[in-house]
């Protein structure tokens, strides 16, 4: 558990209570002095405005801890480095050890990013100056990522210190074309279910993405009590970390969601209950790790799956002994989004089945679900197990390539 200071005052201007969160007492000290001696000294207003942009990112930071997972609050603090500085010159690496350890080679350069600037200096310009030099130096996706970033801690410390806030430059860096995303088709995914449905100790790990289109860290944290077998109902509340354990949060607060089961899922998993291994201090997961076949007491079976185990001895083969061109884990939820868009499923409902936590102008305003989840995955199923010919199911016989999206 971390040790978090904070300072609890009410806002000299609006009289609301607000709350500030730093990581060190030191910190959190040096803040409530500073608002006291600018409250005294009626200058609150201005010490507000000279705020840094390195002071909100942290502020912004703090904020958001405790609200997402740790890995994903680690890789917002990863970002925020980028817009914070300074930026090491050099590899990959390099970077990766100076914002480790602060170490860097002796002939290193260091280019200043934004953190010293006062927000009350700060500009479009600037921001656009900045997002080039990180695209330059680092990546387009990496300029693109810390410029989203920046934007959300801009818009907190816009509401909570009535600050004016620089519009964010616009059409920045568009880079080149994302590849095409592999996917199996319908026919193809039908196989695999009807391989499943024989394979009665791993067939419901690999079918199960196909029928919920669910994140595989969203797949492995499912436990039991979220199965509800009598209402049909999948309730993804979890997601797992690397290192095994369970966190009590989702992906986005769109991720918290109930998925309708098909009555093939629904089946697939009241059987695999009866024989599904459980151990002794452990979640009663749904898709726990199994060990080997001859090792009834393998010390690892009922115990966490990690994502790499999971791709690598569960999903994998079944594309191998099928003959099917292989796919990642995540792209079964390419082809539940992309089926059920085919079948004519609302968008609107589509995103909601996802867990999607932005939505397009369409889809918030002008897309509404008027049938319901149960019609969404029937349709799925159907699609998914339209009995396909013998060829197509035969590795000797048939080896179609898999389609692509954009």
């Amino acid at each position: 558990m971390q040790t978090r200071f904070v300072v609890s005052f009410r806002e000299p201007r609006t009289g609301r209570r607000k709350q500030l969160f730093f990581d060190r007492y030191k910190d959190a000290v040096a803040m409530r002095d500073a608002i006291v001696a600018s409250v005294v000294t009626g200058t609150y207003a201005e010490a507000q405005t000279n705020l840094s942009v390195a002071e909100v990112v942290s502020y912004w930071l703090n904020n958001r801890r405790g609200e997402v997972k740790k890995a994903t609050w680690d890789s917002y603090r990863q970002a925020a480095g980028y817009v914070v500085g300074p930026l090491l010159v050099g590899t990959k690496q390099e970077r990766h050890v100076y914002a480790r350890t602060g170490s860097k080679p002796v002939a290193a350069q260091l280019i200043d990013m934004l953190g010293p600037r006062p927000i009350a200096d700060l500009t479009t310009a600037d921001i656009r100056s900045w997002h080039k030099t990180l695209a330059t130096r680092v990546s387009a996706y990496t300029a693109n990522v810390a410029k989203k970033y920046l934007r959300a801690a801009l818009a907190l410390a816009a509401e909570d210190f009535h600050l004016r806030m620089p519009p964010m430059p616009s059409h920045r860096g568009r880079g080149r074309t994302r590849p095409k995303k592999a996917i199996l088709t319908p026919n193809q995914v039908g196989c695999l279910l009807q391989a499943a449905l024989k394979d009665k100790r791993k067939g419901i790990y690999y079918a199960f993405p196909f029928l919920t289109g669910v994140r595989p860290i969203e797949q492995l944290a499912v436990l039991w009590e979220a199965v509800d077998l009598a209402a049909a109902v999948v309730h993804i509340r979890r997601m797992q970390e690397r290192d095994g354990s369970i966190t009590e949060l989702t992906k986005t607060a769109a991720g918290t969601r109930e998925i309708p089961m098909s009555p093939l899922l629904r089946s697939m998993l009241a059987q695999w209950r009866l024989t599904c291994p459980r151990k002794t201090g452990e979640p009663n997961r749904v898709f726990p790790a199994l060990g080997a076949i001859a090792a009834p007491e393998h010390k690892k079976r009922g115990g966490p799956l990690s994502y790499t185990n999971f791709r690598n001895n569960y999903w994998r083969p079944a594309f191998a002994a099928l003959g099917l061109p292989y796919v990642t884990p995540h792209s079964a939820r390419h082809a539940f989004i992309s089926t059920l868009q085919a079948k004519g499923i609302e968008v609107g409902l589509v995103a909601m089945l996802a867990g999607h936590a932005n939505a397009t102008v369409t889809l918030s305003h002008y897309t509404q679900a008027v049938r319901g989840g149960e019609v969404a995955v029937q349709l799925l199923e159907e699609a998914y197990c339209d009995i396909p010919t013998r060829s197509e199911c035969d590795p000797e016989q048939g080896r179609a390539s898999a389609n692509t999206l954009p």
